[in-house]
């Protein structure tokens, strides 16, 4: 997979944009369609945004989101949320725009993603605590992972921050502005303790918290 590099890759547009999504999407089905995979497989990756920023769905892009998929040996892949997908198996989550958006610019290997996936579970307890409840800020429907999917879309070298998917769609990811003053960590996450008052209070009504 090493002709899938994110240093050859460029901003194309913000977190659940139509654009970054198709680019995303395409992505995703080119890197299934470069590996042999069974002739029968019927696999599907999608991802959903809610509560997106107002400026980036419209009228004629209502939801955010992109997805690609392989079915019986044909691969495809886009911008969207095909009910067809859905109804695969595969990996199906619907995640909080504001909650994710900023630290999926960042790059990174398998440590990384560990490291990240620790920074926003304490982000979301920190909100839970000053709240009061409970929240749920990323929804995994379904989770398959055939190992030849994996091969497809982790790239030659697991801690690799150029290589992958993930890598690519970070490439290609413009910045959003409301996380250009808040306090983050190094892979972008926002932390929550750290933010003024009135910071937090952007944060939550981001997250329609």
């Amino acid at each position: 997979m090493s002709n899938f590099d994110s240093n050859s890759t460029q901003e194309v547009g913000e977190f659940g944009s139509k654009a970054w999504c198709e680019a995303c999407g395409i992505c995703g089905a080119k890197m299934l369609q470069k590996v042999d995979l069974p002739s029968d497989l019927r696999w599907a990756f999608t991802e959903l945004y809610l509560n997106p920023h107002p400026r980036i769905v419209s009228e004629a892009w209502p939801v955010s989101g992109y997805y690609f998929m392989v079915d019986n040996g044909v691969v495809s892949g886009g911008a969207g949320v095909p009910e067809h997908c859905l109804s695969l198996p595969g990996f199906h989550v619907k995640a909080s725009w504001a909650f994710i958006c900023n630290q999926s610019r960042s790059k990174y290997g398998s440590s990384g993603q560990k490291q990240r996936s620790s920074e926003e579970e304490i982000l979301k307890r920190q909100i839970e605590e000053h709240i009061g409840s409970p929240i749920t800020v990323v929804d995994i429907m379904n989770s398959v992972w055939p190992k030849s999917i994996i091969a497809a879309l982790s790239g030659d070298d697991p801690e690799s921050k150029t290589t992958g998917l993930h890598n690519i769609a970070a490439s290609l990811q413009r910045p959003s502005p409301e996380f250009s003053e808040l306090p983050c960590t190094e892979l972008g996450v926002p932390i929550f303790n750290k933010m003024t008052e009135t910071q937090k209070l952007k944060f939550l009504q981001l997250c329609q918290i």
